[in-house]
């Protein structure tokens, strides 16, 4: 079976259900990657797991050395991604606490470096990104999160913005203009990172707040928490199927 790992977001920087039989620091010619990788067993399946904010949370979104992150991965034998996102729902049906496993993705971000195709090459390399998540993993997540009985929408268009601050209601009128129904810090370039390694990829997006604009009340942190206590919950149901022989 292929090696799969967990990237945790915030509200998932360990599994508390993970068997860690041992971590490993993987040098990259990127730099450090965010956390060590954590070796073991998940309801008895091999995973590695990766804490993408750093082990203690201090890693903000635009800070995060996404190319050593995905570098290593690649280097432990990885060959699928299932990245945990916190998200806000912009789209009607996309209300806190809900579970979405998108299939597009649009990029505001800026000055990240976004690819390993930049220096010292033989030749210009593109990679062909029309459908950024890989389909079969998508529809495992899907299958999965029927199983352990969760409502989880099958699509969305992810847009992922700069951070670390949130956006302005303008911001989000503009994205969803554009077709976003979810918003995001971190999809890219990780999710395009993972493409020119070859591994599969998909997200599943845990919405823990409304979007700027999308209610008249603030956005507290509070708040955040409380959906994504919740929604963390959710996601471990989801992996146990997720990993267990269907």
């Amino acid at each position: 079976m292929s090696q799969l790992a967990v990237i945790g977001g915030s509200g998932l920087a360990r599994l508390q259900e993970m068997e860690v039989d041992r971590r490993e620091s993987v040098p990259t010619p990127y730099g450090a990657p965010s956390a060590e990788l954590a070796c073991g067993r998940l309801f008895g399946r091999e995973i590695v797991f990766l804490a993408r904010h750093g082990e203690r949370h201090t890693i903000p979104p635009h800070k995060i050395n996404y190319r050593a992150n995905l570098w290593a991965l690649k280097q432990a034998g990885v060959s699928q991604i299932l990245a945990i996102a916190a998200v806000g729902g912009i789209r009607r049906d996309m209300e806190p606490g809900r579970l979405a496993v998108p299939d597009q993705i649009i990029d505001y971000t800026y000055g990240r470096p976004h690819t390993f195709f930049e220096d010292d090459l033989d030749t210009v390399t593109h990679i062909d990104f029309t459908h950024p998540y890989s389909a079969r993993l998508r529809v495992r997540l899907i299958e999965a999160g029927e199983r352990a009985g969760l409502f989880v929408r099958r699509s969305g268009t992810y847009g992922c913005t700069q951070g670390p601050r949130l956006e302005t209601a303008a911001e989000v009128r503009r994205m969803e203009r554009d077709g976003c129904d979810l918003v995001g810090m971190t999809g890219l370039p990780e999710a395009a990172l993972a493409r020119e390694l070859g591994m599969d990829y998909a997200c599943c997006a845990v919405v823990v707040n409304w979007a700027a604009g999308k209610t008249e009340t603030e956005i507290t942190m509070g708040e955040i928490r409380r959906w994504m206590e919740k929604g963390m919950l959710d996601v471990m149901r989801l992996l146990r199927c997720l990993v267990s022989p269907a």
